[in-house]
């Protein structure tokens, strides 16, 4: 074929993509995906081919990922540490009584819930890597303001703040994945983010009982300490996200043209698009007709409240064994080594085997035998009980199976951003419920909250069983178009254009 014949072709072609995007959309072909338009502008680039994607992915992993984890790693730090400084002395200096820390932690979530669905505009309109490095900062300021707390209303405050700027960590976290990975590449990616959790929990322990050493004559007592240090640590690493996180793969700057688009050409079998900024309202309209989101939204509340018994309150209950405080703070190190393991499992697990469903039942088993422990045996055991309390902490890490199965299925940039806020908001739904079964009353036992994560945990393997079910369904009822979920189809219109799940038939869930 002559060069003036091959123009020919590809002018067509691009016309002809154009209109069924048209068609498909509703609206003209400015409605496509960024990455689309990059493709379409790089028609003559040669080399892609010859691009070594195992490769390039590794140069993306030490790129991204890294500040990603550092990012989920602080946010849970920076939560965590109200739960070392119960045992610091925090009650006694601001006056705490009643149930008033466990307002206090409850309210952190009630900011965080109030935000997630502004959130949702500003991931269309601002760049979600932009978006995260400002509010890291933000969160960052709040936690250091949290050491100049006077009483229980001012800690309050600068808790509720913190909920407020963290609420954009986990949407925007997901969609920045989703940006560089392919579905089965991005369980694992998100896994190793995810282990800042299980990290957090082991260096909350660390920095908690070396801060509990510091002379008590100090300016600042050790809690105080605490708070401003990790707070200036954080407002340092967004600083370095807002600089070194690339927008977008089109944008960075460490890529070559021939990489961009052979990793654009790789990720394109997800069908869920990089990067589109129109607000489309009907696709809010879809997301609440969809089953799968509220399945997933019951499934995350579920999880969530043992998740918000581990942040809060685990240093508390090891500490009623008898330990002392600065015992207590070593002695829940474990719990981080515990929840790490169950992360590596589960996001390896999937990129080899996939069963999304079965991996989260893999992990929530043994969080009921931690509950059951925990529960039912005599205060007596200590170490019986304490094996419980590690073991609860299995159940951290479904929620980045969660998290990884929302990017794999659902497509369209508001369905995405819309529902990666939903069920970020029942996260910290479940968080705030989590806290107020440790009622006061209840203290220093609380069997009715030990006895919570083992019904809660329960309920959210079924759901997860349902929600197999679901995808299962869903599947068999669309035509098997497989064949054309290969690179080899990246310049298909259906690959780009901005349709939802749903809208593409040719879309199949995993699971």
């Amino acid at each position: 074929m002559s060069e003036k014949d091959s123009n020919s072709v590809t002018k067509d072609s691009k016309k002809d993509n154009d209109n069924v995007i048209t068609l498909a959309d509703g609206a003209s072909g400015s409605n496509v995906d960024a990455a689309w338009k990059y493709l379409d502008d790089h028609r003559d680039t040669s080399g892609s081919d010859a691009v070594d994607i195992t490769a390039l992915r590794r140069r993306i992993d030490f790129r991204i990922v890294p500040l990603m984890f550092l990012c989920y790693t602080l946010q849970f730090l920076d939560k965590v540490i109200l739960n070392y400084a119960a045992v610091m002395g925090i009650h006694a200096e601001l006056g705490l009584k009643g149930n008033d820390f466990s307002n206090i932690a409850t309210f952190l979530f009630v900011g965080l819930l109030c935000f997630e669905i502004p959130n949702i505009y500003f991931l269309q309109a601002v760049p979600a890597a932009k978006w995260l490095g400002l509010n890291v900062i933000l969160w960052g300021t709040a936690t250091a303001c949290g050491a100049a707390a006077t009483n229980y209303r001012t800690l309050l405050v600068s808790r509720i703040f913190l909920g407020i700027f963290e609420a954009t960590i986990a949407p925007s976290l997901m969609l920045i994945s989703s940006q560089w990975y392919t579905k089965s590449e991005s369980a694992p990616r998100f896994s190793f983010w995810y282990l800042g959790l299980g990290l957090g929990q082991i260096i909350g322990g660390l920095v908690s009982y070396g801060f509990q050493h510091m002379s008590p004559e100090g300016r600042l007592s050790g809690w105080r300490t605490m708070f401003l240090t990790l707070g200036l640590i954080t407002v340092l690493v967004g600083s370095c996200v807002i600089i070194f996180l690339p927008d977008t793969p089109m944008k960075a700057k460490w890529l070559t043209e021939n990489e961009k688009v052979a990793l654009l050409k790789h990720v394109s079998v997800n069908k869920t698009g990089v990067e589109n900024r129109k607000f489309r309202g009907k696709e809010i309209l879809e997301a609440l007709m969809d089953p799968q989101i509220y399945l997933l939204l019951l499934a995350v509340v579920l999880l969530s409240v043992s998740s918000g018994v581990v942040t809060t309150y685990s240093a508390t209950l090891v500490r009623g064994l008898g330990y002392d405080s600065k015992k207590a703070a070593l002695m829940n190190t474990p719990s981080g080594v515990v929840s790490i393991f169950f992360t590596l499992l589960v996001g390896y697990g999937i990129r080899s085997q996939s069963h999304r469903w079965a991996w989260i039942i893999v992990c929530i088993v043994p969080a009921i035998i931690g509950g059951a422990l925990m529960s039912f045996l005599p205060k007596t055991n200590k170490n019986g009980i304490l094996a419980g309390i590690y073991l609860v902490n299995a159940v951290v890490a479904p929620l980045a199976v969660f998290y990884n199965w929302l990017v794999a299925n659902v497509a369209g940039p508001t369905k995405r951003a819309f529902a990666a806020a939903i069920i970020s908001g029942s996260f910290s739904l479940g968080n705030i419920i989590g806290p107020q079964t440790f009622q006061a009353r209840d203290a220093p036992e609380y069997r009715p909250a030990k006895i919570a994560v083992m019904a809660t945990q329960a309920g959210c393997a079924l759901v997860t069983f349902a929600l197999f079910l679901y995808y299962s369904w869903q599947n068999k009822r669309r035509n098997n178009l497989a064949e054309n979920e290969n690179e080899e189809a990246y310049m298909e219109p259906e690959v780009w254009a901005r349709m939802t799940d749903k809208e593409n038939k040719s879309f199949r869930y995993t699971y």
